[in-house]
């Protein structure tokens, strides 16, 4: 949110994750011991106040209350994206229209809520190996993209290639290569009614890649980018 004077104030940061992974995988449990949700908290709690929630809290910890007060949403999801609950995806998905922002970020690609957003399957094609990833800045000047160089290199990832099934973004921030030789659109930005969303693609369970500085910016700036803003009042049905 912002004041009348437009100074900027503490943006209200829920981030959801499975919470899976971390509890069933050694590999992972090594990486994020205190889990995905954590590491990216520790990365914004110096600016924002900051909350978790996590699948296995009833209405996976996205109560009414919890998304009311929500300025910004990010969404971290792999192996139980069919069980979520489609009350709670429908609240989500009408505060992301009310002006909630939203972050989704690695294989929440798949998530349901992210896919009616889209309008599509979300699907890509991928590749577990463990090779390096080079995040091209393709839009310098977007919000997102600031204080970073001209590319982030992630030693070990996971590959994900195009294509890529999600509408045109309304802005494209990053461009993945790949070892391999792949491409793909590593950070999409889109409107939705009054919410803003950012799809950025790095995040695979068994590499600390939200331990990078570089990509924790990015997880920083999209919060500020993502955040509501004030504006004209937005007004539906018949007009007298």
């Amino acid at each position: 949110m912002t004041t009348g004077g437009d100074v900027p104030t503490m943006a209200t940061v829920t981030i959801w994750n499975e919470y899976r992974h971390e509890r069933e995988d050694e590999a992972v449990t090594a990486v994020y011991p205190d889990g995905i949700h954590e590491t990216l908290a520790d990365a914004l709690a110096d600016d924002h106040d900051v909350t978790t929630a996590t699948f296995d809290e009833p209405e996976h910890g996205l109560t009414a209350d919890v998304l009311e007060r929500t300025d910004v949403l990010l969404w971290w999801g792999h192996e139980a994206h069919d069980e979520v609950s489609e009350s709670v995806v429908d609240r989500v998905h009408q505060r992301v229209l009310e002006g909630m922002g939203l972050i989704v970020l690695h294989s929440g690609h798949y998530a349901k809520v992210f896919k009616r957003l889209m309008g599509t399957t979300c699907s890509l094609q991928y590749r577990e190996d463990g090779a390096t990833e080079r995040l091209w800045v393709v839009d310098p000047g977007h919000p997102i993209a600031d204080g970073l160089e001209e590319s982030i290199e992630l030693p070990r990832t996971e590959m994900y290639g195009e294509p890529f099934d999600v509408p045109e973004p309304d802005r494209l921030v990053f461009v993945s290569w790949f070892e391999g030789g792949e491409v793909f659109r590593s950070g999409c930005c889109y409107r939705r009614g009054s919410g803003r969303i950012f799809y950025f693609r790095p995040g695979h369970e068994t590499y600390p890649i939200y331990e990078h500085d570089a990509v924790r910016r990015v997880v920083r700036n999209a919060v500020e980018w993502a955040r509501p803003t004030d504006g004209a009042p937005r007004t539906f049905g018949e007009r007298e």
